[in-house]
């Protein structure tokens, strides 16, 4: 079980959302087949992570103008206790 630092306000369904500029997000599947979308600044698609079943989490790691995209889900700023 990995361990985080809560640094901010949970996020429901954000679309193209920096989440306070975080560099590491924790996000969690509300619903079935869900994609976490994560784009650049100049809206380019950096990656997608899927997300299978509601419950199932992932903590992506980005630039602070990246953003984050989960139609049916929860997102929080994190930081790892070696950030």
């Amino acid at each position: 079980m990995a361990t985080y630092i809560a640094k901010g306000a949970i996020v429901t369904n954000p679309s193209a959302n920096n989440i306070s500029k975080a560099q590491f997000v924790y996000c969690v599947a509300t619903s079935t087949a869900q994609t976490v979308v994560v784009k650049d600044s100049d809206t380019n698609t950096l990656g997608e992570i899927y997300l299978a079943l509601a419950g199932d989490s992932v903590c992506v790691e980005k630039a602070p103008s990246d953003t984050i995209t989960l139609s049916a889900g929860k997102v929080s700023a994190v930081g790892s206790p070696r950030s």
